[in-house]
């Protein structure tokens, strides 16, 4: 299984990024997935998950401004965020766990110790 991310860059506050993740190996539609954030010297948090039925969960900071969403044709997953701010400059990664090792509990999903398979990251940086 591999995760590949792209579409990091620097942006305005403000802006607009939308970040890819482009799985091969699997089919993405079999797999829960999940995006995540991480700064230097922070612990690497949950941003957004989305489940095998396509339902989807947000960390409270991003709700209503991020949107996550997958094409099981392309199998990619994706990451459409708007009214970007300095704080959520991170290295973000994109995340998979098989459908039977999904947690039961949906709220349970945005938690990166669920996750079996990481990508590399890639750099959002939100400055004027």
């Amino acid at each position: 299984v591999q995760l590949v991310e792209s579409g990091g860059g620097l942006v305005q506050p403000g802006g607009s990024l939308r970040l890819s993740c482009a799985v091969s190996g699997v089919a993405s539609s079999t797999y829960c997935m999940g995006w995540f954030r991480q700064v230097p010297g922070k612990e690497r948090d949950g941003v957004a998950a989305i489940d095998i039925d396509d339902k989807t969960n947000y960390e409270n900071s991003v709700k209503g401004r991020f949107t996550i969403s997958r094409d099981n044709a392309k199998n990619t997953l994706y990451l459409e965020m708007n009214s970007l701010k300095p704080e959520d400059t991170a290295m973000y990664y994109c995340a998979a766990v098989p459908r039977e090792e999904c947690p039961i509990l949906f709220r349970l999903l945005v938690l990166p110790q669920w996750y079996k398979y990481w990508g590399q990251g890639t750099q959002v940086t939100v400055s004027s």
